[in-house]
């Protein structure tokens, strides 16, 4: 699974959208990364009428656009002393990641592993973990609840015939496609593999994933809004 490095020379490019301490994604992207993309976007399908909006864009070294996100509903934010606001917020990520095979690093000194279902189920879960980190933590403990998280989600993506992970058909592109999922305390987590050469993942709150479609985005500039 390509994901944080664990092994020297063994490069990862593919990382979780980092974010602010209130949740908001501290490196927003414009639409230019995603236009850059030599692969298509996926979000959820015409039956959602809600809002939509971009996240941000995973480039290599080179510059070339690995990975990406869309969001759909109401941005999470994280406001400590804002009581049950998160739980009001309701909102569905679309992660969509290029196929691409083990190649060598751009330096030539070492392999960046092929992206699979887990590279996917990995970046959702660990977005998850960034939009909904409990609100009564304090900034001094936070860094420590999320290395403890992400490493559990690292493990988690890596095992996807492991007990938490269910199975679930979501159509994409109007064709039943198969899923894991699996649900935590902060939301839910899903991935699965789209077509033209890409794989998908999703991650939400306040929004069940039964009933979803994914479906490729016609023009990804209407997700792009000041």
């Amino acid at each position: 699974m390509e994901t944080t490095s664990r092994v020297g020379a063994q490069e990862a490019p593919l990382l979780p959208s980092t974010s602010t301490a209130e949740g908001v994604p501290a490196a927003r992207r414009t639409v230019d990364g995603y236009l850059r993309a030599p692969f298509p976007w996926y979000g959820l399908d015409e039956a959602f009428t809600g809002p939509r909006w971009l996240m941000q864009v995973g480039m290599a070294a080179d510059g070339t656009v690995q990975y990406g996100s869309t969001g759909h509903g109401e941005e999470p934010s994280i406001r400590p002393t804002a009581g049950d606001a998160q739980e009001r917020e309701s909102f569905v990520v679309v992660v969509t990641v290029a196929s691409s095979p083990v190649r060598r690093s751009e330096d030539g000194t070492g392999v960046l592993e092929a992206t699979s279902v887990s590279s996917a189920a990995w970046l959702a879960g660990s977005g998850l973990l960034s939009a909904t980190w409990p609100a009564q933590l304090d900034h001094s403990l936070r860094d420590d609840w999320l290395d403890q998280q992400t490493e559990t989600a690292f493990a988690l993506a890596d095992d996807l015939s492991g007990p938490v992970w269910s199975s679930l058909s979501l159509p994409v592109d109007g064709v039943p496609a198969p899923f894991h999922y699996r649900e935590t305390e902060f939301g839910w987590v899903l991935a699965g593999t789209g077509e033209d050469g890409v794989i998908l993942g999703a991650y939400g709150r306040g929004m069940s994933a039964y009933g979803l479609g994914f479906s490729v985005i016609k023009d990804v500039t209407t997700y792009a809004h000041d």
